[in-house]
């Protein structure tokens, strides 16, 4: 049902960063003897002290047919409460905080590369600048063959063990044995891991003079600062417009969302509450510290903008200071409060709900904690056709409120924009869903890369390659020829419908592949719907 419509790709590659840097209860189970164990058990029951959780894991524990790993019933016990509560609480193992909380963290201790897995083989895509692999000469293009002497070349490794080899305490060493084309013998580094930063801000540019453009992509420690610093480097070239893009942004730390939004607003507006049974009402206003207060601007949302993106998309909609732009956003309006445990895992409680200024729960409805319905109710918008038609949205007019300045808006369930973009449904895009659902466009590209990097590396920067290269004719055929031996048929219709999408989404990502986000979003941006409307709203 959905093959024949446009899709957005604002990540298209799931790059792995390695820019390579039994949960307690907290009391003792329930011991039965083996001597009337079940009339003591029985007792326990009807006592003012029992404890369902407890005495019932201490009789699997003491009297299950087999044998039991104490600690995972523990961990299982508690997902189960917390499936129960609702769809956001959560438990985190002692395994995988470090995987949770690093991309918020704004750093790690690694090596400070990007790599993806092709065929088997480690493939760095580009190394951090200034970070420790490139200071001992690994490029882009190498392949790792070996790390510590252990092969990781042609043996079915995944992204997280990659990772767990690559990534250690900054000063440890580690040995990382590459291929590099046209050395035949593997090159040895030995390689000091260091703290490696990561970004919440992808990309910031002018597309146009005067109009400035920032892709933020999480709300982690050091978004404020980054924002800052791009804010002051667009001011600085002249913007007075900007486009502030939060599409698939899946939020962070609410702190970082207030910090965010107050960057926009002026002293004394109110930007969020949030409240909770069991806590206060909690209010933030924006303070006189804004870097732009005033300006148009225009806030791009779609279903993947959750969380914090929803503050601050809220925030600015509730107080009339920017134009909402794309598709409802996910709605999650709930706020969770991280509790380190002894055994270093984690639980994530909600504790409060958050509102927007003008009193909208933007929560969408769930019952019973994890439900099916609510695991479901993005793909329901889709069937329902909500994607393509701001029609198909049914609005409650008891959740209906007012905006600073009389606009009307809805809570209920996420940020509905301003202006609605819909995906466009053609069935002469069934070629461009083929090659992009299969991973194609993204493949051919990659390859094409690796196999002519030394051409490509003659380009001065970004710039230069953005003005000379073009995918010309030979390319786009031996593209179409790679599809066809992919299992997509050439359909010469649907290729002249989709030619320029096709063609600036392959330069994209060959650009990604020499210049990171930086080579990618401008070029990308240029067939980008949702963006060419916020630069017509600005004309307007």
């Amino acid at each position: 049902m959905y093959n024949n419509k446009r899709r957005s790709i604002y990540l298209p590659i799931a790059f792995a960063l390695v820019m390579i840097v039994g949960f307690l209860l907290g009391a003792t189970l329930i011991r039965v003897s083996s001597l009337n164990k079940n009339i003591s058990l029985l007792q326990s029951f009807q006592t003012s002290k029992y404890d369902p959780v407890n005495d019932v894991l201490g009789y699997i524990m003491h009297d299950y047919v087999d044998s039991i790993d104490a600690g995972k019933l523990r961990v299982f016990a508690v997902e189960g409460i917390l499936k129960n509560l609702d769809p956001h609480s959560q438990f985190i193992s002692a395994e995988e905080f470090d995987e949770v909380n690093e991309p918020l963290m704004g750093n790690f201790d690694g090596i400070g590369v990007q790599f993806r897995i092709e065929n088997d083989s480690v493939y760095i895509i580009n190394t951090i600048q200034g970070g420790p692999s490139e200071k001992v000469g690994i490029r882009a293009g190498d392949r790792i063959v070996k790390v510590d002497n252990k092969l990781v070349a042609g043996v079915e490794i995944d992204n997280r063990a990659v990772m767990k080899l690559l990534k250690g305490q900054r000063g440890t060493k580690v040995n990382v044995s590459v291929h590099r084309r046209g050395i035949s013998k593997l090159l040895s580094f030995n390689i000091t891991r260091d703290v490696i930063p990561t970004y919440s801000v992808d990309v910031s540019f002018m597309p146009k003079p005067e109009i400035g453009y920032i892709k933020l992509s999480k709300f982690s420690t050091t978004t404020a600062e980054e924002l800052q610093d791009a804010l002051m480097s667009l001011r600085s070239k002249g913007m007075k417009q900007l486009v502030l893009d939060l599409r698939g942004n899946s939020g962070g730390y609410l702190k970082s969302a207030i910090d965010v939004a107050d960057q926009f607003l002026p002293e004394k507006d109110l930007i969020v509450y949030t409240e909770g049974y069991n806590r206060p009402k909690e209010v933030a206003y924006a303070t006189s510290t804004g870097l732009f207060e005033k300006g148009d601007l225009i806030v791009l949302i779609d279903e993947g903008s959750a969380s914090s993106s929803e503050i601050v998309a809220g925030a600015l909609q509730d107080n009339d200071r920017a134009t909402i732009i794309g598709r409802r956003s996910f709605g999650k309006g709930l706020v969770q409060e991280q509790l380190t445990l002894p055994d270093g895992s984690a639980l994530r409680l909600t504790v409060a709900r958050y509102y927007t200024p003008s009193g909208r729960s933007i929560q969408k409805p769930y019952v019973n904690g994890h439900g099916d319905e609510y695991e479901s109710e993005l793909y329901d918008r889709m069937v329902k056709g909500e994607f393509e038609s701001v029609d198909s949205i049914s609005f409650n007019d008891s959740l209906k409120y007012i905006t600073r300045g009389g606009k009307v808006v809805y809570g209920g369930g996420g940020i509905m924009p301003d202006v609605f973009i819909p995906i466009e449904k053609n069935e002469n895009f069934q070629y461009y869903n083929s090659v992009l659902n299969k991973g194609i466009i993204h493949q051919f590209t990659f390859e094409y890369t690796d196999k002519n990097r030394p051409r490509l590396n003659r380009y001065n920067d970004f710039s230069d390659f953005d003005k000379r290269f073009q995918i010309n004719e030979s390319i786009l055929n031996e593209f179409v020829a790679y599809a066809e031996k992919e299992g997509v048929p050439r359909d010469r219709k649907g290729l002249e419908y989709a030619k320029s999408e096709i063609t600036n989404l392959m330069k994209a990502l060959i650009s990604r592949n020499l210049y990171d986000d930086k080579g990618f979003y401008p070029i990308y941006l240029n067939t980008d719907k949702t963006f060419e409307k916020a630069l017509e709203s600005f004309d307007s």
